[in-house]
């Protein structure tokens, strides 16, 4: 019996073992077909999905920067042979930057020299090394540097006025991202026939100036004009799209200099709500233009006068070398006569937001520093037209109204074929002869009605009508006026004969009517670059200067162009 009974439960047991292994092994083939999965799909996740599951400070820097890899092996080495590359370099910097220095040296000064430079005891670190895939037939790589360096740089410098002053500069950091090609590949060694380099990226750049034996803030303006010299010349002789090339094997290397690529047509139209730089009275504000920050290519506008929503219409032209990685930059400044003059705000834009052969009409916000992107104040805005024009980009393929078929200065050039027609005189020179246009017509300006303007009388309510000014030529006209309304309907239309329609500008003043007098509401300004492209067209626009409100019109134009020579 007892036989039986052991037997009964030896099969039992064994069948319980037989299920929960079989179960374990489901479980366990299970857990790795989840795992495989998990697996699978984190072997597919790109970096922008690791960052979408976790916030940076829960991963190191080598995890979002994957293909950055570390470079403790060379810092070592530099270290090493610091000494001997510090003597190296010092005077071949000095030779070399000397003359940049020169181009870029302030009018406050009459020379510039070093009378020291040596790069110091610090050597510095590079952290991270990148290789940049590309097609051009060559190798891109990026290296990160960090330094924090003690050179002994001392400046001697002479202003106008025949005082000298030995400067120092001090406390250097830096922090930034150089870019090396290696190109043409080639069969001998080293394998590559030049090699360029340029800072592709400058994250920091501080240091201090100070008067051997004084205080270089004792010479009001001198420390700005030094300092913004320095900045000015790194930031146009060696960032990006500047490239410096050094060759390797004797050759013709003229296919890696920087060549432009196309022209960035500007209209620095106005400004408004500057912040006030004055005591007494307003600001005289002034904009200086550019892409790249060398002297001869920086174009300035005319100063207005104690005002603080200026209006300029201006037009400038810039070389574009590099359209994908450049920028336009404007600043702000008010005028101080014999002093320097004070930075307002500035704003720049990527050309890489500007469609080829389309015209952008944009409000930028002023800012304090383009680098330190933590302001908040409120400097202004200021409103620019643009157009870029690239030389690839055949003339029937859009209409640039900047060139060929109008113009944006009295008495336009036409180009033809993208280039100035120059004629032959009766001694077999070339001449400056050239055909300008007059973008000559009549303007058909609608003043249909208005939204939502603000309350001028006690009662809530105003008596609004609109002076339509053309701002060339002063010609007015004014709506009638509406009584006790916020959302007056006028539908009224007047003609203007315009006679440089590049140049001239629609202004457009709201007035409430009082028996005693007027108050002034808001107004439009408004260039004709638009109706001039689209023939006509129907808008709604903001009034500047006043808490709300809006301004419906429609504008038409009739053209007729008229050509002549000039010399």
């Amino acid at each position: 019996m007892s036989f039986v009974f052991g037997l009964v439960i030896g099969i039992t047991v064994g069948l319980a073992l037989i299920v929960l292994f079989v179960r374990s092994e489901n479980a366990r083939s299970k857990r790795r077909t989840v795992l495989a999965r998990t697996v699978a799909a984190f072997a597919r996740m790109t970096l922008e999905d690791s960052r979408k599951l976790l916030a940076p400070d829960y991963y190191p820097s080598w995890v979002v920067f994957s293909q950055r890899q570390k470079l403790k092996w060379l810092n070592q080495h530099l270290t090493k042979i610091w000494p001997y590359v510090n003597e190296a370099a010092s005077e071949l910097i000095k030779a070399n930057v000397e003359p940049i220095l020169e181009q870029y040296r302030p009018i406050v000064l009459s020379s510039l020299k070093f009378s020291k430079l040596t790069l110091g005891t610090v050597a510095p670190q590079f952290t991270g090394i990148q290789v940049i895939e590309d097609n051009s037939g060559g190798i891109s790589m990026e290296l990160e540097m960090n330094w924090d360096g003690n050179p002994n740089i001392v400046l001697d410098i002479k202003t106008r006025v025949g005082v000298g002053l030995p400067i120092q500069v001090k406390d250097l950091g830096f922090t930034g991202v150089f870019r090396l090609i290696f190109k043409p590949l080639v069969d001998e060694f080293p394998c590559f026939g030049a090699v360029c380099y340029s800072l592709r990226e400058k994250k920091k750049l501080d240091f201090k100036l100070k008067v051997v034996g004084g205080d270089v803030s004792a010479i009001p303006g001198l420390f700005d004009s030094i300092e913004g010299m320095i900045k000015d010349a790194i930031e146009d002789t060696i960032t990006w799209p500047v490239r410096k090339i050094i060759p390797i094997i004797p050759g013709d290397y003229s296919d890696l200099e920087l060549k432009p690529v196309g022209v960035l047509e500007v209209k620095l139209v106005q400004a408004k709500d500057l912040t006030n730089k004055d005591i007494i009275g307003k600001s005289d504000p002034f904009a200086v233009v550019y892409i790249r920050p060398l002297p001869d290519r920086m174009k300035t506008s005319k100063i207005i006068n104690n005002e603080l929503c200026p209006v300029w219409n201006e037009h400038f032209e810039f070389i574009v070398e590099d359209d994908t990685t450049q920028h336009l930059v404007v600043k702000v400044y008010d005028d101080e006569g014999l002093q320097a003059a004070e930075l307002i705000g500035c704003a720049q834009i990527k050309l890489n937001e500007l469609v080829p052969g389309k015209v952008k009409d944009v409000w930028l916000k002023l800012v304090k520093d383009l680098e330190v992107q933590r302001d908040n104040k409120n400097r202004g805005q200021v409103h620019l037209e643009l157009l870029y024009c690239p030389f690839s980009m055949k003339n029937s393929e859009f209409v640039n109204p900047f060139g060929s078929k109008y113009s944006m200065t009295s008495l336009e050039k036409i180009l033809k074929d993208g280039a100035e027609r120059n004629e032959i005189n009766g001694n077999g020179k070339e001449t400056d002869r050239k055909k300008d246009v007059i973008v000559r017509g009549v303007l058909s300006v609608t003043v249909i009605s208005a939204d939502d303007l603000p309350p001028a009388d006690l009662m809530g309510k105003a008596d609004p009508y609109v002076v339509v000014t053309m701002k060339k030529t002063g010609s007015k006209n004014k709506t009638r006026v509406v009584n006790d309304s916020l959302n007056p309907i006028w539908n009224q239309t007047f003609d203007f004969v315009v006679e440089d329609g590049l140049h001239d500008m629609l202004l457009l003043e709201v007035w409430d009517h009082d028996t005693f007098g007027k108050d002034y509401m808001g107004r439009c300004i408004l260039t004709l670059t638009r109706v001039l492209l689209e023939g006509e067209y129907k808008e709604s626009f903001e009034l500047e200067g006043a808490k709300s409100g809006k301004l419906n019109l429609n504008l038409k134009w009739v053209s007729q162009s008229i050509y002549r020579d000039s010399y």
